[in-house]
């Protein structure tokens, strides 16, 4: 079920996680997703397959005082445009877009309110080979402190995205205190779509991680979200069968 076309701007093309132990997370994530992986030239990253296409990437983490935390990318056309762009509407460039190889370049960006998200201008590397389905990315929310206001910047950036003619989004927005404590930052929440809720909570447990808000129903399906067993926060979304 490989998507191999070039995603629209403002469109989630990708996914990875910042960790301080890699192996530890194959661990986790090949028995929780079914993933197998594969080691890459750049970045000390090993890509997450499923099925043999590409649905996600295994960072090390060189710097403990950043956080463990899985990141979504956007795609863009023209990144460094779009960073202009980010920081014209109150938002900030983290990290200045920089070459990842032959694969694209990426950039570490936030919003107005402070959650932060990627940037990916591909090369060889258009990003997901699936989606949407069981052990691959299905979702990112954004939890926000101002719902409006986040409709407005994202709106802007990803109009077509989110709002064109053809849009199909995979990206929502919602108070931080629908799930999370109001003192939590705004940050988005990637999601992994799983066949069986309950059971990818047993699988987190068993494997050392944890719950953090039980199964909650969303127009977009059952939610739930977890920490993997080094911190690093993300949700299972079980859809409805149609």
């Amino acid at each position: 079920m490989a998507e191999n076309r070039a995603y629209g701007e403002g469109v989630p093309c990708w996914v990875d996680a910042q960790l301080p132990d890699v192996e530890a997370g194959k661990r986790f994530y090949g028995e929780l997703f079914g993933w197998s992986f594969e080691e890459q030239r750049y970045g000390g990253a090993a890509w997450a397959l499923r099925d043999g296409e590409p649905v996600a990437a295994l960072i090390r983490k060189t710097d403990g005082r950043m956080p463990t935390v899985w990141t979504v990318y956007f795609a863009t056309p023209d990144i460094e445009g779009l960073a202009d762009r980010i920081w014209a509407a109150g938002g900030q460039v983290v990290t200045a877009p920089m070459p990842v190889g032959d694969l694209g370049t990426s950039a570490l960006v936030t919003d107005p309110d402070g959650a932060v998200f990627g940037l990916w201008e591909p090369d060889t590397h258009p990003g997901f080979g699936a989606r949407h389905q069981a052990g691959a990315f299905a979702w990112a929310e954004l939890y926000a402190r101002d719902t409006e206001a986040a409709n407005t910047f994202y709106g802007g950036l990803f109009h077509d995205a989110l709002f064109g003619p053809d849009a199909v989004p995979d990206f929502g927005r919602a108070p931080v205190s629908d799930v999370f404590p109001a003192e939590m930052p705004p940050h988005f929440l990637v999601h992994f779509g799983v066949e069986d809720c309950e059971a990818a909570l047993g699988a987190v447990q068993r494997l050392g991680g944890r719950v953090q808000a039980p199964p909650f129903e969303t127009s977009y399906g059952k939610v739930a979200v977890v920490t993997d067993n080094q911190g690093a926060s993300f949700a299972v979304l079980e859809r409805e069968q149609p």
